[in-house]
């Protein structure tokens, strides 16, 4: 298979070139290369490959096999952003939230999580329901953090699960409701929230036994498809 992609790559076809790429990225069918995976990326990534340019930024984002540099990773996540790359548009909605490679735009941030959040991408609109719920450059505005959290929560996003619950408990833009925070939690903890077991444990303390029985069903059904989210 990598055989019949080089061929192909070798005459500069992107798409091959980033499945060669991705062979040596991973090891699939050859030593693992970085070196050579990068060489092949970027190949792919000049003719506009947008998953080329993705993970070519990627790369310098997370400092994988090259010296770690962001200004080189938002040079391709914005290419890739301007195809309409969900992860990348998300990325790069984080590096300017966090000033990384760019100064510090969370209108910019906002922009692009928006973006990624419209097509569907989990982390991005989990991010987008921060912003709202922090007020990181727009007003504080929880009914649309949780729009955006009840989004990402239905794709598993952990983070955006616990968040609810939080809010739930809290009554931030909702009444409180301890049986659907103690939901969220659980839900959130079976995700891997490490902080919400801890939120889901503290929630019991002020709840009767019928309350907690309730709200572990709620979250059973809502795993099994059998309870719209709150």
């Amino acid at each position: 298979m990598l055989k019949k992609f080089k061929s192909a790559a070798a005459k500069g076809d992107a798409a091959a070139q980033v499945e060669v790429g991705h062979s040596f990225h991973e090891g699939l069918g050859t030593q693992r290369n970085l070196a050579e995976a990068i060489n092949w990326y970027r190949l792919a990534a000049v003719q506009g490959n947008a998953t080329a340019q993705f993970t070519l930024g990627s790369i310098y984002n997370n400092g994988e096999g090259v010296m770690q540099d962001f200004s080189e990773a938002v040079h391709w996540y914005q290419l890739a952003s301007l195809q309409g790359h969900a992860s990348a548009q998300s990325n790069l909605g984080l590096m300017y939230e966090k000033g990384q490679g760019v100064l510090q735009d969370y209108n910019e941030a906002l922009n692009w999580y928006r973006r990624a959040a419209l097509q569907g991408q989990g982390i991005a609109q989990f991010n987008l329901g921060l912003m709202h719920e922090k007020g990181k450059g727009v007003t504080q505005d929880y009914a649309e953090a949780l729009k955006w959290y009840r989004l990402a929560a239905l794709q598993g996003q952990g983070g955006a699960q616990g968040n609810l619950g939080v809010m739930y408990a809290k009554a931030e833009g909702v009444s409180v409701d301890y049986k659907s925070a103690h939901m969220w939690f659980n839900i959130a903890a079976a995700a891997g929230n490490s902080v919400a077991i801890k939120n889901r444990d503290a929630m019991s303390q002020h709840m009767s036994v019928q309350q907690i029985s309730d709200a572990q069903k709620m979250a059973r059904d809502w795993q099994a498809g059998r309870l719209l989210p709150a």
